[in-house]
């Protein structure tokens, strides 16, 4: 459902094979991985942006999600994929505890600076859980944030529950967990942009 502001947050679908969408998408990526996270493209973290089709629409239980703005340029994103955090740099415990076939973890939660204060995070949020509520195999939800980034580590306390701060272990990284939501009798979980109307 495209917003009153124009701006439309929907996943993307096998109709969006090698168009402007996914192009858009790796884009906001990789834009945010060299001009906010000062990291650049790092390929045993970020090798999903190269093969967006293959990680998202060829697997199974992974999705990705994009906000469009009224124009169509995507100005935002977010990714569900079936897998755990890695060790290093991630500390062991928490590869043991976030591995396996029923977490997700919710990936590249990125906006374009021009365009936040709008609530689109949050929707591309929402709809990730949605996608992950739907899909009716996971019980966890797993993310972890670089909370040196501007308003990450408020943005995340407003949506998750902490699991481990990391500053303790000398990074940057907070871990978090989402509840997985009941689906109602509509399909949509409660809470979701669909299930607001």
């Amino acid at each position: 459902m495209i917003r009153t502001d124009g701006y439309l947050v929907r996943p993307v679908d096998d109709a969006d094979r090698g168009g402007p969408v996914l192009d858009g998408a790796r884009s906001v990526m990789l834009d945010t991985f060299y001009g906010e996270l000062g990291t650049g493209y790092v390929p045993r973290w970020h090798r999903d942006v190269v093969d967006l089709e293959g990680t998202y629409l060829d697997t199974p239980r992974q999705h990705l999600v994009v906000a469009l703005a009224p124009g169509g340029e995507v100005v935002g994103t977010t990714a569900v994929r079936n897998q755990g955090p890695n060790h290093p740099p991630h500390a062991p415990w928490l590869v043991e505890r976030y591995s396996g076939p029923t977490v997700a973890q919710i990936f590249r939660v990125y906006v374009r600076a021009a365009h936040r204060r709008r609530g689109l995070a949050r929707e591309l949020v929402a709809a990730a859980v949605d996608a992950v509520a739907a899909d009716g195999g996971y019980d966890t939800i797993y993310l972890h944030s670089n909370v040196s980034v501007p308003g990450a580590e408020a943005f995340w306390r407003g949506l998750a529950r902490e699991v481990h701060d990391g500053r303790a272990d000398g990074t940057s990284v907070v871990h978090f967990e989402i509840d997985v939501p009941a689906l109602t009798a509509s399909g949509s979980a409660p809470g979701s942009p669909a299930a607001r109307g």
